[in-house]
């Protein structure tokens, strides 16, 4: 029996390496001899770069930086020193966890930090990057990132605009003279599955300026400033398009990302399958296991699960989930490749009980070994 595990983090609860540990220690009580190969799994948010690190046989690094509201926060990235990777979550350092609600203001949060774990990861000597930016408290155009990195983004005095998004009113010229030479040699895979542009109805300010602090009047004020940013980004760089799906993503991070240092935007799970080469591992599986702390309708447009269950399919292997609890219409995952799905919760619980680490270890293990043992009853 060779059954090959990965699963996502069952969040505030387990990490993906915590669940699969789980399910293999309730494989192994009914096939005591069995391989159990536990992957890493993530979609691109919470929990990706532990799950790139340990896939990749990276190591965390801590570096002190900027953080949203202009304050020294200390973060950790990963480096994968065989392949010079640096797997890097933007949130560490402009994530909107950082900004108690009280403070939230996109017309000042800034995304420098950012830039300053970029630039301390060339200097480690790493030339390729995945990046996560989900959760971000900014709107500031990724115009702080590219500062950090060298580009100058001046006012009328040719000095640099003010951190946050007011500085994209003062912004009047950009200049490339002391960017980082080493960026030109440098890769940037993206982790974005959000499909917004950077201006209008549906881009970033309009979107997800509320929840970061925005009224209407600064949504407003926003926008004109992300138009004229990308009109003046237009003259250096000719290709520039505003439209591209996810540009507007983390305030319009994205949008510098494509524009300044040519990256590609890419769904997070396909970064991580990929990444952690899940399918060399797939191949030889009798069977393959996956799940999330919550099955739902959800799971099918695009989460982790399902993109194990694709991988599984094309060659040909059974797939179980298990998950913390399933929804009703989680029965479309029987139909994107999950064959059967299992909740763990074993009794009657509160939801502290239920999400307390000792017991869903203890929950996905049962749930494991009973499945495992119906199993065995039908495959002799």
């Amino acid at each position: 029996m060779n059954v090959v595990i990965a699963i996502d983090s069952f969040k505030g609860s387990l990490s993906s390496l915590e669940a699969g540990e789980s399910s293999a220690n309730g494989i192994k009580k009914v096939y005591p001899d069995a391989t159990t190969v536990i992957r890493p799994l993530a979609d691109g948010g919470e929990g990706t770069v532990d799950a790139l690190v340990a896939g990749c046989g990276g190591k965390m690094t801590t570096v002190s930086v900027t953080g949203p509201l202009g304050e020294t926060v200390s973060c950790q990235y990963g480096i994968v020193s065989s392949t010079k990777t640096a797997i890097i979550e933007m949130a560490v350092a402009a994530g909107i966890t950082l900004v108690p609600p009280q403070k939230r203001n996109p017309l000042h949060t800034t995304t420098y930090g950012v830039g300053e774990i970029i630039a301390d990861a060339v200097k480690r000597g790493c030339r390729h990057f995945l990046i996560g930016i989900g959760g971000s408290a900014t709107n500031d155009g990724g115009i702080g990132m590219l500062q950090a990195l060298g580009f100058g983004m001046l006012d009328e005095n040719g000095n640099q605009v003010e951190f946050g998004a007011k500085g994209l009113r003062q912004l009047k010229s950009i200049t490339t003279s002391h960017v980082l030479p080493e960026l030109s040699k440098c890769t940037f895979r993206v982790a974005c599955d959000v499909t917004n542009p950077l201006c209008g109805s549906t881009g970033c300010s309009a979107v997800f300026g509320p929840q970061k602090g925005a009224d209407s009047e600064m949504i407003n004020m926003m926008d004109r400033w992300l138009k004229d940013y990308a009109l003046l980004s237009r003259k250096y760089f000719p290709d520039v398009n505003e439209s591209l799906s996810g540009a507007g993503a983390a305030g319009g991070l994205g949008f510098a990302f494509l524009t300044f240092l040519h990256a590609t935007l890419e769904s997070g799970i396909k970064i991580v399958l990929e990444e952690t080469k899940l399918r060399d591992y797939v191949q030889n599986a009798d069977i393959v296991v996956t799940g999330e702390g919550r099955l739902d309708g959800q799971t099918v447009m695009g989460k982790a699960p399902i993109g194990v269950a694709k991988i599984a399919k094309e060659y040909g292997k059974p797939v179980i989930a298990f998950s913390g609890c399933v929804t009703k219409d989680a029965i479309a995952c029987n139909e994107h490749g999950i064959d059967a799905f299992f909740p763990v919760l074993r009794s009657v619980s509160t939801l502290d009980e239920a999400m307390c680490r000792t017991n869903a270890m203890q929950n996905i293990e049962d749930t494991a070994e009973q499945v495992f043992r119906l199993i065995r009853t039908f495959s002799h």
